[in-house]
C-alpha cells in the first residue's frame, strides 16, 4: 500500500459506463502516479460484469483502496452516480475524472498543489485521434505525450507549473467553461450545494450547473492550464437528446441564483 509520504488526502472519483478497455488504461495511469490519492472510487452508471471483473483484477495489487459504487442501468444518470461516489469519499478533497482518460504521472500532484480554500477547479483535456486511441487500447499501453502522432490540441498537453499558477483566472466568469472530466472540489463545498442536481438526466450541463451553484455559494472557480494533464481516449459523441431540457434547468439556476440542488447528495449521506 502507499505510504503517507507519497499519498494525498484526495479521493479520486472515476465515472464509467461499459467501457472496461478504456477503464483499464485509466487505472494503469492512476497506479503510476507520482503522488497517489488516498482512494479511488469508481462511479459506475450501470456497467455489466466485464467492468466488475476488471476492478476485481486491479484490486489484487492496487496500491490504495479501489472502491466500486454501482447503480442499475436506467439510462444516462451521471449526476446521480457521482453523488453516490461523493458520499462514499473519505478524502477532504475530491478530484473527479472520467474513465476514458490516461492521466499524466503528475496529475494528482498537480491537483494537490493547485487546490485552494473556497475554490473549485476545472482542468482541460488533450484530444487523441481515433487511430492513436485504438493503438493504445489494443496494446494496453499508457505511453502517450504531446509528441505522439494523433494529438490535436497540443497546448493542453503542455505541463508548465509556473504558467499554471499565472493562468488560474482564465475564463473565470464563463459558466460554460468547465470540463466535468477533470474537476476538483472540497467535499465540504459539495455538501454546501448538495452535490450534483439529479434533475439533469442525459448528456450535458450538469457540470455547468454545479459550477453556477458553487459560485452562488461564494466558491470561486480556478482554471488549471498547463498542469493536471489528461489524454482523452476517442469515442463517438453521446446522444444530445436531453440537451434542450438540461439547458433550461441551467438557465433557471443562473436566473434564480440557486445554491442547493433539490435532489442531491444529502439522500446518500
Amino acid at each position: 500500500m502507499a505510504t503517507a509520504a507519497n499519498q494525498a488526502n484526495i479521493s479520486l472519483i472515476v465515472s464509467t459506463y461499459n467501457w472496461p478497455e478504456a477503464l483499464r488504461l485509466c487505472l494503469m495511469s492512476i497506479r503510476a502516479q507520482s503522488m497517489l490519492p488516498k482512494e479511488v472510487i469508481i462511479a459506475d452508471d450501470g456497467s455489466g460484469k466485464a467492468t466488475e471483473q476488471l476492478i476485481d483484477e486491479f484490486r489484487k495489487d492496487f496500491p490504495i483502496p479501489l472502491i466500486h459504487v454501482w447503480q442499475e442501468d436506467k439510462g444516462f444518470q451521471l449526476a446521480r452516480i457521482r453523488n453516490k461516489a461523493f458520499a462514499k469519499a473519505s478524502g477532504d478533497y475530491i478530484v473527479q475524472i472520467d474513465g476514458d482518460l490516461i492521466l499524466h504521472k503528475r496529475f494528482i500532484k498537480d491537483h494537490f498543489d493547485f487546490k485552494r480554500e473556497n475554490c473549485f477547479v476545472t482542468g482541460s483535456r488533450v484530444i487523441m485521434s481515433p487511430e492513436l486511441s485504438e493503438r493504445l487500447l489494443k496494446k494496453k499501453d499508457i505511453k502517450v505525450s504531446v509528441l505522439s502522432k494523433g494529438i490535436t490540441n497540443v497546448f493542453n498537453g503542455l505541463r508548465i507549473p509556473f504558467l499554471s499558477r499565472l493562468m488560474h483566472g482564465y475564463r473565470q466568469n464563463d459558466i460554460m467553461y468547465v470540463r466535468g472530466c477533470n474537476m476538483a472540489f472540497w467535499k465540504k463545498d459539495l455538501i454546501t450545494v448538495n452535490g450534483y442536481d439529479e434533475s439533469f438526466v442525459g448528456w450535458g450541463r450538469e457540470d455547468n450547473d454545479i459550477a453556477v451553484r458553487l459560485n452562488n455559494a461564494g466558491v470561486q472557480k480556478r482554471t488549471m492550464k498547463y498542469a493536471g494533464v489528461v489524454f482523452h481516449i476517442y469515442h463517438p459523441m453521446k446522444s444530445h437528446a436531453d440537451l434542450e431540457k438540461n439547458d433550461y434547468l441551467l438557465r433557471k439556476a443562473v436566473e434564480e441564483g440557486t445554491i442547493l440542488s433539490s435532489l442531491g447528495i444529502s439522500q446518500y449521506l
